[in-house]
């Protein structure tokens, strides 16, 4: 299983074919990850394209429970130097309670254990 962050959310929007084969693929985002690509997708497009996404990718969504979320915040804090963002480090932190590859593009997770690195 994948468990796919918003940078993977915004390439597979966009087309980009070496994102768009984990829509073929057992997948999941969590729901905060969810919430910030329908920001993301607001604010660059509009309401109507942001729904739409919203409502293809919410039977792939989980939500996430209090002690990931806090887990989330110390190891975010652990490693302030790298520039982690709180939604990226919910998904890292649930994919490996999980045992699932966190599947992004984002540069500050390459080479991290249980990383899916695509550039």
């Amino acid at each position: 299983m994948k468990c796919l962050d918003t940078y993977a959310l915004i390439e597979i929007s966009k087309g980009n074919p070496k994102f768009s084969k984990y829509m073929d693929e057992d997948f999941i985002v969590t729901d905060i990850t969810l919430a910030e690509f329908y920001g993301i997708i607001l604010r660059e497009y509009d309401e109507r394209t942001a729904d739409y996404w919203f409502i293809r990718l919410s039977p792939y969504s989980k939500q996430i429970s209090k002690e990931i979320l806090i887990e989330s915040v110390k190891y975010r804090y652990k490693n302030k130097n790298k520039n982690l963002s709180f939604f990226d480090c919910v998904g890292y932190i649930f994919s490996i309670k999980n045992k699932f590859k966190f599947v992004t593009g984002d540069k500050e997770f390459e080479n991290l254990p249980e990383v899916e690195f695509v550039k």
